[in-house]
């Protein structure tokens, strides 16, 4: 168990927020899979302000097993701050900031990562949502710009000064994307400074990589985003090697069936079986991925249009 600010999370493993991944359905898959702590996909505050449809569909956590936290982005103090206030009242358990996510279209904005390159607006945005909410708040971020721009460091003295009660850092720079190597001494540099607890993000494969970091870099946790993909069982075995020092065994190829199945009846149930097939298509080629004849699979898999065609696809592989 650690804690953020009053929050207590019941283990050391956290899911990354991943946009169009990290929906409802698959949030209730992390859970049983026993995820310390859930995030939504990120929400925008405008989104949010406006009362979007999707936006406050994002943002619905009702009725999931809690915590789970809530990540906004945005480029203004006001508007970031009614957001949290928004998402607080929804049911958000914590409120984080997004100053890592590297996509252009959001950096454009001088959204996400962009923060980094105006430490005085990123300033101000985080003193804003602090004083808007009660929940923790929380920053997820990069090392920098770029190379020449490595500045987390200042960030996080910012973030502690202003009140945020935990950083997540993803040790590559927003030029890097998710290429190269995650640099995790950033992180074991950052923990070393830091008064709150540092959740640490990037090249986390397999359980054993998870007590890797924290064995290195002290850590209070660790952030497990894309080996989650098709492969939710990744959280299961870091859970009970963290916590428990237990190894289990990777699971059978009727188990990841199974749990595609799964994970195609919640989608449906929570955005419709129009919407919910063509969403899964990414999920079961990722559930499939290395399975023989994966290729064809997949081809009958994007075809399909009803939730009973793609179950039928899939019961033919147990």
């Amino acid at each position: 168990m650690f804690k953020i600010g009053n929050l207590e999370i019941d283990n050391r493993v956290v899911a990354a927020p991943l946009a169009g991944i990290t929906d409802r359905a698959y949030r209730l898959i992390l859970k049983s899979m026993s995820c310390g702590l859930v995030f939504t996909e990120m929400v925008s505050d405008m989104g949010l302000l406006y009362n979007s449809h999707k936006s406050r569909q994002i943002a619905n956590t009702d009725g999931e097993a809690k915590p789970v936290a809530v990540q906004i982005f945005g480029s203004k103090p006001e508007a970031m701050a009614q957001a949290a206030q928004i998402v607080e009242a929804m049911g958000a358990a914590m409120v984080d900031i997004n100053m890592g996510c590297p996509t252009p279209k959001i950096v454009k904005n001088g959204e996400g990562a962009a923060l980094m390159l105006d430490l005085g607006r990123s300033q101000e945005i985080i003193r804003a949502v602090v004083r808007a909410v009660k929940v923790p708040v929380t920053v997820k971020m990069r090392t920098g710009w770029d190379e020449e721009q490595i500045n987390y460091q200042q960030l996080a003295d910012i973030a502690v000064m202003e009140g945020v009660q935990a950083l997540t850092l993803h040790p590559r720079t927003r030029r890097q994307g998710f290429s190269g190597q995650a640099d995790w001494e950033a992180i074991a540099s950052l923990k070393r400074r830091m008064p709150i607890p540092v959740i640490g993000s990037g090249d986390i494969r397999k359980a054993e990589d998870a007590v890797e970091m924290i064995n290195s870099t002290g850590c209070d946790a660790v952030m497990i985003g894309r080996a989650a993909l098709g492969n939710p069982f990744i959280i299961r075995e870091t859970v009970a090697l963290l916590e428990h020092g237990q190894k289990i065994a990777a699971p059978s190829q009727t188990e990841k069936i199974h749990m595609a199945m799964q994970h195609l009846e919640l989608a449906i149930e929570n955005k419709g079986e129009g919407i919910a097939v063509r969403e899964m298509r990414k999920h079961i080629s990722w559930y499939t991925k290395g399975m023989p004849d994966a290729t064809r699979l997949r081809d009958r898999i994007n075809q399909a249009v009803t939730g009973a065609e793609m179950g039928a696809i899939l019961t033919e592989l147990i």
